[in-house]
């Protein structure tokens, strides 16, 4: 297994009841989740990915579950990864979704 499938799941449930219309793309070994071609979220083995815009990402990055996304063994600019104990609830869920939304449209 590439990916957490059971993670994707939960994503897809929640994006149905977005207005907004996400696709989905294989990227960096799983799925991500994209709003207007630009990606949101993801699914990367068992971890969340998330882009973040820049002034939230020491918010985020203080959190236990929370670590930058470096599997080139250096950390990508406004990329993090979700360990699933940071995502235990649909709401801490939504929070990351709205946190790669809110990405996303900032670059349109």
């Amino acid at each position: 297994m590439a990916y957490n499938e059971q993670l994707a799941s939960r994503i897809r449930e929640q994006l149905r009841y977005y207005s907004e219309v996400f696709t989905e793309k294989k990227m960096f070994g799983g799925i991500s989740f994209l709003y207007q071609g630009k990606m949101t979220v993801g699914v990367m083995k068992q971890d969340l990915m998330v882009r973040i815009i820049s002034d939230k990402m020491e918010i985020e990055l203080a959190k236990d579950a929370v670590r930058p996304m470096d599997f080139t063994k250096k950390p990508i600019k406004e990329f993090v990864y979700v360990s699933l104990e940071g995502i235990k609830t649909e709401t801490q869920l939504l929070h990351y979704l709205e946190l790669g939304l809110e990405h996303a449209k900032s670059k349109l």
